[in-house]
């Protein structure tokens, strides 16, 4: 059989790095003539250490850092799911494979390029702090700073809500499909792989249903160890027969508010029946003539705009990569991007955040001042504007032309180190 026919889809592991595009030093554009295929060119890899082949496919490609998760998301893509169909079933999947990363207990932020109606859509469902929970009770337990483990780090857990807002509006399987295979592998089990394996050890801050579930014998798992989840495989299937509603205004929320009461939280249940994932419209910058696209706070995405903006004043492209003056730049331009983060980035229901002064090219004009090719900063301060971990990634497309960018967290690895009794999975320490 011939290896493009056999490629009909394409399932593989995530690695950072660029594949795809003409790159070119600055200020000068890649061109093409028309009919190349910028994604066959080899020549766009000829700097790059990278040792796993280009994927090429015809139907449909999902990517993602466990093979079983992204094999299970081409699957869906084989029995008529379309990208976003498989972007879900692959985040369930790493939930059970990665759980120090990802999960239900965590957020989840999407952007969506809709084939049909050729359009890009930005989803936020990241979860709010508990009502019950304020600075000024903080302060009055004695607090500095909210603590990184257990209850009082948690807010409503977002992640489920995407799903749901995903398979209804550009779905087009329903739930209980779509986690058929996380079901089946949570329940019957699957091989610990060596890079999961060097993350899978909870400290004694953990609760006990977080040491029983993913420390069973009491001890770390192993490189090769099958592990079960069988309380996620029946979250799971709460989930594919009652929909969100169950996690949010059901027995999920209920159980997760008794966990709260008992453990010294703040959850209600109207924290979690007033939750909502919110359609947002994407912001972008250009980088060397290329639209680059990103959800706008209360996410961190912004951050690679403004570092866009920054680098796009060097000559990248005659830099070997990772050489000394290439990381030094990108190290810089990061530098300044998180101390703006630290400062400006908030949610915008409740902050006044300057963002199109963040990613615009004046700004970047200034602060690109502050960065000296030869030496690194000791100290970087935000700028000056008026009126002023651990996740998971994937990508999934589609023989329609459907593509989904996802990532979803619990923030720290096993976020807040507790798990719910009898739900498989930790709540997020956002």
């Amino acid at each position: 059989m011939k290896r493009r026919s056999f490629l009909k889809f394409a399932g593989c592991t995530w690695t950072s790095g660029l594949i795809g595009g003409n790159f070119s030093p600055a200020g000068q554009r890649g061109t093409r003539e028309s009919g190349d295929n910028i994604f066959l060119d080899t020549d766009v890899l000829r700097h790059r250490n990278q040792n796993r082949s280009t994927v090429v496919c015809q139907n449909g490609v999902v990517c993602s850092s466990q093979p079983l998760a992204s094999m299970a998301g081409v699957d869906i893509l084989k029995t008529g799911g379309n990208a976003i169909d498989a972007a879900i079933c692959a985040n369930a999947m790493l939930s059970l494979i990665e759980p120090m990363s990802c999960g239900p207990g965590g957020d989840l932020f999407a952007i969506v390029w809709d084939a049909k109606q050729r359009k890009l859509l930005g989803l936020n469902a990241s979860g709010r702090s508990p009502y019950d929970w304020s600075l000024d009770k903080a302060l009055a337990m004695g607090l500095k700073e909210i603590p990184v483990l257990g209850p009082l780090a948690w807010s409503v857990p977002g992640c489920v809500s995407g799903w749901a807002a995903l398979q209804k509006k550009l779905g087009r399987l329903d739930l209980a499909k779509v986690l058929e295979a996380p079901i089946f592998y949570a329940r019957e089990g699957f091989g610990v792989t060596p890079i999961i394996a060097r993350s899978w050890s909870l400290g004694s801050e953990a609760n006990p249903a977080a040491l029983k579930t993913f420390m069973p014998d009491g001890k770390p798992l192993r490189f090769g160890d099958i592990f079960r989840n069988e309380d996620m495989a029946k979250f799971f299937e709460i989930i594919a027969h009652e929909g969100a509603e169950a996690f949010y205004k059901g027995q999920i929320a209920e159980r997760i508010v008794k966990f709260s009461q008992a453990n010294g939280g703040r959850f209600s249940m109207r924290d979690f029946s007033d939750h909502t994932a919110d359609w947002v419209e994407p912001v972008s910058t250009s980088y060397r003539g290329y639209d680059v696209w990103e959800l706008p706070p209360n996410g961190q995405g912004i951050a690679a705009l403004q570092m866009l903006n920054l680098l796009e004043h060097f000559d990248i492209g005659s830099m070997q990569p990772n050489s000394a003056e290439h990381l030094h730049l990108f190290i810089e331009a990061k530098k300044l991007a998180f101390e703006d983060r630290a400062v400006y980035y908030a949610d915008m229901d409740f902050a006044d955040v300057p963002l199109k002064a963040l990613i615009s090219k004046e700004y970047a004009a200034q602060r690109v001042k502050l960065i000296d090719p030869m030496r690194a900063a000791q100290q970087v301060e935000p700028g000056r504007l008026k009126g002023s971990s651990d996740t998971i990634y994937l990508t999934a497309a589609d023989k329609d032309g459907n593509m989904v960018s996802l990532i979803q967290s619990i923030y720290y690895g096993w976020g807040s180190s507790f798990v719910p009794d009898g739900l498989g999975f930790c709540l997020q320490n956002r």
